[in-house]
């Protein structure tokens, strides 16, 4: 299938489910699905205590964030969740200056899984 295919099969299925991906935090605040998203993401991160608040330094200017959305559709169509996620703006951050640490993807465990199981089974050598 094609990019352009499955777009469109995508808002098929989203107008199918009476969903759509929000474009902006106004016309999603107003949709609890949605809301429920943001909420459980924001529990999340409050759990896994992945940021701390600590006092904005005088002088700097914030790096901005905003909310991205997606449809989870389980294999038969149907829908799964919506997931939310949170992330920043890095477009304007400078290194040495905005920050001085660089983050990496998070692997799952079943990409591991399937990559080690290729491996065995291709007889490869892991180290």
């Amino acid at each position: 299938m094609t990019a352009q295919c499955l777009h469109i099969e995508s808002q098929q299925l989203l107008h199918h489910l009476d969903f759509h991906q929000p474009s902006s935090f106004e016309e999603d605040v107003v949709h609890p699905g949605w809301k429920t998203a943001m909420d459980t993401k924001l529990q999340a991160l409050e759990a896994t205590k992945t940021w701390n608040i600590v006092p904005f330094p005088q002088g700097k200017k914030p790096i901005a964030c905003k909310w991205v959305y997606k449809v989870k559709c389980k294999a038969d169509r149907s829908l799964e969740r919506l997931k939310a996620k949170l992330v920043v703006k890095g477009c304007t951050r400078k290194e040495g200056v905005d920050y001085t640490e660089t983050f990496s993807p998070v692997v799952k465990m079943t990409t591991i899984r399937v990559l080690m199981t290729i491996a065995v089974k291709k007889r490869w050598h892991l180290h």
